[in-house]
């Protein structure tokens, strides 16, 4: 055996050792929870991982809660934990509701409209443990990474935002406002009880926080598709919050 391949051997090793949860907020997805569920199943099983979902459902009025319950009639409750919450309360809190019940020492959050594939995940662990990193990140921003669906107005403001916030935050990851990651769940713990954003700002604050205590950060390139789906939950009015949540960022770190 070569030295490459038992080194893969030893990672391959590890990480079967290792639980991975994945933390899934959802709103009004009742059309693509089935599939990044199946997905996720399907990832996870042939790389051989131990993991469980968690869905959290904040109150979502097309039923999704529904058929997430269907989801773990069909996969087991092992592997399928629901925890839902009343009505919606803001991305950070689904993420700290969600770990209160997660069983695994390592913590992936991603998106549920499809537009993170789970084929990447099987990267992240690998990254993970190249270098022992706190967190993987998935970036649209280098190497092969990409954005497909979006019109050239979206792309525009997802490339500006992210050049303001390297500009002002110098944050040491490409991609400060992406939300597909792999943290150790000590560290996403101690990062939740410190940041203070909701919404699309948590996640920036997150990477700046996590250089501020010194976290080692790994990067894997991934294709963000838009939702299938489903209506896009960004607006003006979450535009205007990033801003606000930069600026203020910027003022206090």
């Amino acid at each position: 055996m070569s030295v490459v391949s038992r080194r893969d051997k030893i990672r391959k090793d590890e990480g079967r050792r290792d639980k991975y949860s994945v933390l899934l907020p959802t709103y009004n997805e009742r059309e693509n929870l089935p599939l990044i569920v199946w997905l996720l199943v399907k990832y996870f099983g042939e790389s051989g991982y131990n993991y469980e979902i968690i869905i959290i459902d904040d109150g979502s009025p097309d039923g999704t809660l529904e058929v997430a319950q269907q989801l773990r009639k069909i996969y087991g409750s092992d592997k399928i934990l629901l925890r839902p919450r009343e009505k919606k309360l803001g991305l950070g809190t689904a993420y700290i509701h969600g770990m209160q019940h997660a069983s695994g020492n390592f913590i992936i959050i991603m998106d549920a409209d499809l537009s993170h594939h789970p084929k990447f995940i099987p990267e992240f662990i690998n990254k993970q443990k190249e270098g022992n990193f706190d967190i993987v990140s998935g970036t649209r921003y280098i190497g092969n990474g990409g954005v497909y669906g979006w019109d050239l107005k979206r792309k525009l403001i997802s490339r500006g935002a992210n050049f303001l916030s390297q500009v002002l935050l110098r944050p040491g990851a490409s991609d400060l406002t992406g939300s597909f990651r792999l943290y150790k769940k000590e560290v996403l713990q101690k990062l939740v009880d410190h940041c203070v954003s909701k919404g699309y700002v948590f996640q920036m604050e997150m990477i700046v926080r996590a250089r501020q205590f010194k976290y080692t950060i790994g990067e894997v390139p991934i294709s963000f598709v838009d939702r299938v789906y489903g209506e896009s939950k960004l607006g003006g009015n979450e535009i205007v919050s990033f801003l606000k949540g930069l600026l203020t960022l910027f003022a206090t770190t």
